[in-house]
């Protein structure tokens, strides 16, 4: 994935793969069409039409709206998404809207969740959810 400055990512729109490094601050909006990878912190609105992957150090605090979505680190606001999978260590504080749900053990949800199947891996933690994800059952 090509290294872009925050000056680059800042209200703007890009093509290709790109990688936020964990030293890295947006305030802003980004749109990406392909793969993003964020392990910096991001304020602001996040738009991609492909893979979006929010690292293990980033912290983000705005909307985010991508076709598929992997949460590894914190995020403090609301995922649109046709995917999304809530890897262990994670936080997602906000409404989560997903056709397809995927929660690891040890991820952290605090918010509500309308998707149409989801998936729990083993026993995660998740708090002042309205629905519990089942495998194989609706929310």
């Amino acid at each position: 994935m090509t290294p872009l400055s925050p000056r680059d990512l800042e209200n703007s729109s890009h093509a290709g793969k790109c990688t936020l490094s964990s030293d890295v601050k947006i305030r802003g909006s980004i749109r990406f069409q392909k793969e993003l990878l964020i392990d910096g912190k991001v304020q602001g609105q996040i738009i991609s039409d492909g893979v979006l992957t929010i690292g293990q150090n980033a912290d983000i605090r705005g909307e985010i709206k991508s076709k598929f979505v992997t949460v590894h680190g914190k995020v403090h606001g609301n995922i649109t998404t046709e995917r999304c999978e809530l890897k262990s260590k994670c936080t997602l504080e906000g409404d989560l809207r997903a056709a397809r749900l995927i929660v690891e053990e040890g991820a952290t949800f605090i918010g509500s969740s309308q998707n149409t199947l989801a998936s729990m891996v083993e026993s995660p933690e998740i708090a002042g959810t309205e629905n519990r994800a089942v495998e194989g059952v609706g929310l």
